[in-house]
């Protein structure tokens, strides 16, 4: 059965409560065939944090966010944006793999919202990026944002749409397109 969670709780949890609950939750079958749920990476004061689709294989192993092939695109993309190890973060819509690393459902997304939302609320960036769309479908719902072009939420902290790193893997020909995307909004976290 379900856990009703408020994202207000949770956040008076601060982030080792968050933690405790994501380990803690079953919500969703994900769990019965996760081998480590992922949390985040990265600074706790972030400028910036990275919203990812969903754990991938290395990612169930290791319980760390990005650490596989579309981890090393990240690492990239973070070192073009100029940022250091203290200026973000990654976190990702739902802490459990989906089985052979399909979309999350939505049922998944939404037993994972809570958490998502108290996370950011906690890190308190400065911009959210979407790493694609399944970020942008837990984080906007029906709302559909344009690659690249930044929106205010709650008057705290700028949204941002770009491309997944792992759609980079094959589509090299986006890497031009994703960097000009970046370029064109360096002055949010600079």
């Amino acid at each position: 059965m379900a856990t009703v969670r408020s994202v207000n709780e949770l956040v008076k949890q601060g982030f080792e409560g968050i933690e405790k609950e994501i380990m803690e939750c079953t919500d969703c079958k994900l769990h019965e065939t996760v081998t480590n749920k992922v949390i985040s990476k990265g600074s706790r004061s972030p400028k910036v944090v990275f919203v990812g689709e969903a754990p991938g294989k290395n990612e169930d192993e290791t319980g760390i966010p990005f650490c596989g092939r579309a981890g090393k695109n990240l690492d990239v993309m973070v070192a073009y944006m100029g940022l250091s190890e203290n200026d973000y973060a990654v976190i990702n819509t739902i802490k459990c793999r989906p089985p052979n690393n399909r979309s999350p459902l939505k049922n998944e997304i939404n037993a994972c919202k809570p958490f998502l939302q108290a996370q950011i609320e906690l890190l308190a960036p400065k911009v959210i990026i979407l790493l694609g769309n399944t970020a942008e479908k837990a984080f906007c719902d029906a709302e559909k944002l344009e690659w690249g072009v930044p929106r205010i939420v709650d008057g705290k902290s700028t949204l941002l749409k770009i491309y997944h790193p792992a759609a980079l893997i094959y589509q090299r020909s986006r890497i031009e397109e994703q960097n000009a995307l970046i370029d064109s909004n360096r002055h949010l976290w600079e």
